[in-house]
């Protein structure tokens, strides 16, 4: 195995990873949350979920794409992805669970993560291709 290959199958198996704690975090939510916590809370905890499948599967995308033409751009939007789940899915688990508001501070520096990721991808495909004649 090369190392982008290695490097690939990295993203593809957090992404994974991250798909099954989105089920996990779903399920919990659904069936153990849904009475106990406010309806503003359960549509917090909704979102933190729904983020995180979204940049999971972003990172299992970037993985297949290292794969068919390894680039260093794909490795830092993948994990610039990660960070965001972190970040911006973490903190909001976190805010429902404990009631600390305060980590609400923390959540748009996921979004940003989650945001600089999707353009770090874009630009790595939209650049000029450099010849190699």
């Amino acid at each position: 195995m090369n190392e982008n290959t290695a490097k690939s199958r990295i993203f593809i198996g957090i992404g994974a990873l991250a798909c099954m704690i989105g089920v996990a975090t779903g399920a919990f939510g659904a069936h153990a949350l849904e009475n106990t916590i406010s309806a503003e809370r359960m549509v917090t905890w909704g979102k933190a979920v729904d983020y995180l499948f979204v940049h999971a599967l972003g990172m299992m995308l970037v993985g297949v794409l290292g794969n068919i033409k390894p680039a260093k751009c794909l490795q830092v939007s993948g994990w610039l992805m990660l960070a965001g789940i972190v970040l911006f899915s973490g903190s909001l688990f976190t805010l429902v669970l404990s009631g600390k508001t305060w980590l609400g501070m923390i959540t748009p520096i996921g979004g940003v993560s989650f945001l600089t990721a999707w353009l770090v991808l874009a630009i790595c495909y939209l650049r000029p291709v450099r010849s190699t004649r």
